[in-house]
């Protein structure tokens, strides 16, 4: 693409640029077809390998229903997919309790339920403080040396693997049988096996657990508030923007602020792009594009001892009227070996060298930036796309180390379906409270995208199943006819149209008590709504407006409800003037609590008779292991088209019990009962009659490689 860059300003910095161009992406990534799969690279196949072949592809998301829906609507697009279905069928896969994926894939990795392993949700309980906490890391108070001024020396802080029971790479590593495991959710940090091992979803941002986008703007809105990201107000002069960028927080400063490095951007409005430069970098963007990865550095302390490295990507909203550059949360560097992206530390840098910088943050689309609007939905699945094109070259790289190997388990992850379909079931679903607003969009033409001739965004469901055959084909043309292939979901999908607050309805039932004068939040209507001004359980070091000593229940996390235990809920030694200590008795009087919140939840109906409960499972009945005692006593299973409200899952007690779900949340979902929503199960070898869940597949897994069962591995075996 020609530019004319008028402005000497930006004369001056391109010239610099002009030889690495190539390199930074001047054009902006392409937004490729589903067929747009990399050659695979030149490498020595090892014949006859001494361990047999296993290839595991993990699609996150997908489900058995709208895969037959796909197959039959589109049969010479789902090839590869019908071809496995039918030699081996298309069978349900039990996922976990709750089906959430940090709990499912949970479950697969370890062969054992959240009794087992300890993750019960996205969001736990802190039983002091009642506020929700990461469920998938351990927390602790920081344990700081004050020094001069406001510095600090960090001592401790947490972090670790919340998850306990042995990964079954580790299994299979002890008996020198090798695997390597990609993008595998669950796995930070790290854990080595006998070959590879990458992490993948909640896998966390540098600047923090799910990352900050932000964006760089002249005029931005008044009122804007999130926790997932914020917008920097920059100004102009004659054509160049000074501003910074925040990284890493610095644990060396008390508070631990952000740690900023400096970016400037130089704008020439005749040629319509921008220049942007930061750490002896440039990239040249038009309004529209997708930028590379820039890596930068922050320095938390003076003289460089401890500089941190990143990576960004960004995009050009707009040149004018006002300028609007989008910013990614800053990764991980993968080049950077101590950032412990991959095991050995040296892989993630290996593969920077073979596909160039990716994205080592879970989740890498961006879905909170599409929830408040920042970017379009055209813009979030251009996106999406570019994370997508990214994993598959990803793959192809992985499968040429894997065929040069002595054999053994190989397993590739996809959060593609899952993802997409939570933001874009609304073009699918012409039911959903939210399809009138997208109605126009979805019949406009999506072929840009999806690469199919004559396709609209209203098939967008069925275009992401179809992104994934050419993946399903390209690994069976890898690996061979004999090795054994399957192809599983940590669970399914429905709509999500109706959001049930728990801690409203726990509120008005009596179970949940505000402190005298205090009370829900007001519906935006009301003429004393004060917007973010809401009631939350408690922040640490202020007193609640919950009356903890009448409260016998409440909701914290997408499914969680927790009995106020007397000797398990404990008074927050912070909040001076107040006692949070539980009062619900264990034994009997606990017992009888949660039969009775079960049944009633489960008797819960719509306005049209629909129920919103279909089971309300205590975790005595549910749960086996040793930390069963750290479960919610309860996990509600919403009905397919309902769920918990956002805001009742952080611990906030919204105006409504029931209402419809039209704001920016996700209008698909699977956090639901798990027969709902089972998972999908396909492989080319037979599948034994019966019911098959995740930890089967595990057990199955291992007893392919001839090792038996571990500790709480009470699976069967699922292939002949």
């Amino acid at each position: 693409m020609k530019r004319r860059i008028q402005n000497a300003a930006v004369l001056g910095v391109i010239a610099l640029t002009l030889s690495a161009s190539l390199a930074f992406g001047i054009e902006g990534p392409a937004v490729e077809g589903p067929a747009s799969l990399a050659p695979a690279g030149e490498t020595t196949e090892v014949q006859n390998p001494t361990h047999p072949r296993m290839v595991v592809l993990g699609i996150d998301g997908m489900d058995p229903e709208i895969l037959a829906e796909a197959i039959e609507r589109f049969p010479d697009k789902m090839k590869n997919f019908k071809r496995l279905v039918d030699e081996g069928g298309i069978h349900s896969l039990g996922t976990s309790v709750p089906p959430q994926s940090p709990v499912a894939w949970s479950n697969f990795i370890t062969g054992r339920n959240p009794g087992g392993h300890g993750i019960y949700d996205f969001i736990h309980a802190n039983r002091t403080t009642r506020e929700g906490i990461p469920g998938n890391v351990t927390i602790e108070e920081a344990n700081n040396l004050p020094l001069w001024g406001d510095w600090q020396l960090p001592l401790s802080g947490g972090g670790e693997s919340n998850r306990t029971g042995e990964s079954f790479w580790v299994t299979m590593a002890k008996k020198g049988i090798p695997a390597d495991v990609w993008r595998m959710p669950a796995n930070f940090p790290v854990e080595p096996a006998e070959g590879l091992s990458f992490p993948g979803m909640m896998t966390p941002a540098l600047d923090s657990a799910y990352g900050v986008y932000k964006v760089f703007a002249t005029d931005p809105p008044i009122d804007f508030r999130s926790g997932s990201g914020k917008y920097i107000q920059v100004r102009e002069l004659n054509g160049v923007i000074r501003t910074s960028l925040e990284g890493p927080p610095n644990a060396y400063k008390k508070g631990s602020p952000a740690v900023t490095t400096e970016l400037t951007f130089y704008l020439d409005h005749e040629s319509n792009a921008v220049a942007i430069e930061g750490n002896g970098q440039v990239i040249v963007l038009e309004p529209g594009e997708w930028s590379d990865f820039m890596t930068l550095s922050w320095s938390p302390v003076p003289l460089g001892a401890q500089d941190q490295t990143g990576i960004v990507r960004f995009y050009l909203r707009s040149m004018s009227p006002e300028f609007e550059l989008y910013a990614s949360p800053v990764n991980i560097d993968p080049k950077d070996a101590a950032a412990g992206v991959s095991e050995p530390p040296e892989a993630a840098g290996e593969l920077v060298d073979a596909i160039g910088l990716y994205y080592t943050q879970g989740m890498a689309e961006e879905v909170n930036a599409l929830k408040k609007g920042v970017l379009s939905d055209t813009e979030f699945m251009d996106q999406t796309k570019l994370v997508y094109n990214q994993r598959v070259r990803m793959m192809d790289y992985a499968l040429d180390k894997y065929m040069a190997k002595d054999g053994g388990l190989f397993f590739f992850y996809y959060s593609t379906v899952d993802l997409n379909c939570h933001m874009m079931w609304r073009f699918h679903d012409e039911k959903h409270p939210q399809h009138s607003k997208v109605k126009e969009l979805a019949k406009q033409d999506s072929s840009k995208w999806s690469g199919r001739a004559g396709s609209t965004w209203k098939d967008v469901i069925y275009d992401l199943y179809m992104l994934m055959d050419p993946v399903l084909g390209k690994v069976r043309e890898r690996v061979g006819e004999d090795t054994q292939i399957i192809v599983m979901s940590d669970h399914g999908f429905a709509p999500y149209g109706r959001m049930f607050s728990l801690n409203r309805w726990l509120y008005e039932e009596g179970y949940l008590v505000f402190q005298a004068g205090k009370g829900p939040e007001l519906d935006e209507s009301d003429p004393n709504y004060k917007g973010e001004d809401v009631p939350i359980f408690s922040l640490h070091g202020t007193a609640s407006t919950i009356d903890w000593t009448k409260t016998r229940a409440y909701g914290m996390g997408f499914n969680g409800l927790y009995l106020n235990m007397k000797g398990r809920e404990m008074d927050d030694p912070a909040t001076k003037n107040s006692d949070e200590s539980g009062i619900v008795n264990p034994g009997a009087e606990a017992d009888a609590l949660a039969a009775e919140l079960k049944q009633k939840l489960e008797a819960i109906r719509d306005t049209d008779g629909t129920q919103v409960v279909v089971t309300a499972d205590l975790a005595k009945d549910v749960y086996v292991g040793e930390r069963v005692a750290e479960a919610p006593d309860i996990q509600v299973g919403y009905n397919a088209g309902y769920g918990n409200s956002d805001a009742s899952s952080l611990g906030r007690v919204p105006s409504y019990v029931l209402a419809d779900n039209n704001g920016g949340t996700f209008n698909g979902n699977h956090l639901m009962a798990p027969e709902v929503v089972a998972g999908i199960l396909l492989t080319n070898r037979k599948v034994l009659p019966g019911f098959h869940a995740l930890e089967d597949l595990t057990v199955d897994l291992l007893n392919f490689y001839g090792i038996k069962p571990g500790k709480g591995q009470n699976g069967h075996p699922v292939t002949k």
